[in-house]
Parts: structure tokens; C-alpha cells; sequence
């Protein structure tokens, strides 16, 4: 079955010097299990301690402005909103 088209764009981007990888891909697996073809998720590798989520244009999360990392149920959340606002997240919306 082939994904939509209009699904929408989440790129994570991580520092490797830092090895965040990890965290990187358990929050895409986190995301990608609730949204579904919805979302198409790319993980970017950087450097000097990113660790950054934007969905589309939009910066949905900053571990610096943010103060550290997202818990998954915020993340999905965030990229709800700006996704599909009207999307019931079940236990993550209480």
C-alpha cells in the first residue's frame, strides 16, 4: 500500500558527537507508531549538541530552548498540532 502523498515531513536532527542516535530513533519509531503513513520521518546527523524536531518549517522541539528532551507523549503532542490538531492521541492527550 503506498503512503500519501501530502504526509507530512518531521525531520530529528541529532548530535553524533554526543551520540544521541539512539534517542533520535526511538523518538521516530514513537512518532511513526501513532501517526502512521501520516508522517514521513528523516533523521539528520549534526554536531555541537543538537538535538532539534521540526515538523515542516516549524520548530516543534529544541533541546536547548526546550530544556532538554522531549518525554515522546510531549513530542506527539506538538507535532499533532501542528499536523492534524484535530487527531484524538488517546492516553497521550490526558
Amino acid at each position: 500500500m503506498d503512503a500519501p502523498a501530502d504526509r507530512a515531513s518531521v525531520v530529528i536532527t541529532y548530535c553524533t558527537q554526543c551520540q544521541w542516535l539512539l534517542r533520535a530513533t526511538w523518538l521516530a519509531s514513537e512518532l511513526l507508531s501513532t501517526f502512521g503513513t501520516a508522517l514521513r520521518v528523516t533523521l539528520e546527523p549534526g554536531t555541537g549538541g543538537v538535538f532539534t524536531v521540526h515538523v515542516e518549517d516549524a520548530l516543534v522541539w529544541d533541546r536547548r530552548r526546550d530544556d532538554g528532551f522531549p518525554e515522546a507523549k510531549e513530542l506527539k503532542r506538538r507535532v499533532r498540532d501542528v499536523v492534524d490538531p484535530d487527531r484524538d492521541l488517546g492516553h497521550s492527550d490526558r
